[in-house]
């Protein structure tokens, strides 16, 4: 099973979204400042995941999640 996450920046807000097999060791990673595009904001949320059957299923999900209404419906979750 695949992950895919979008976890909130606490320091400014911004919304990162990812895919993993393992959840909780990769925001551990986001939150220590082992990942080089989201170090500069720790610390970070949890605030959307969805796990998946495969990788290709969830690269779908993810893209759409980048994507501008996908965009929305993850700020929409945070209002």
């Amino acid at each position: 099973m695949i992950y895919v996450y979008a976890i909130k920046s606490n320091k400014d807000g911004r919304i990162y979204v990812g895919m993993t097999d393992n959840l909780e060791r990769r925001l551990k990673e986001h939150n220590s400042g082992k990942s080089k595009s989201t170090k500069g904001f720790i610390p970070w949320e949890l605030i959307y995941q969805v796990e998946l059957e495969n990788r290709e299923i969830a690269r779908k999900r993810e893209k759409y999640l980048k994507s501008g209404f996908g965009k929305l419906f993850l700020k929409n979750l945070v209002l």
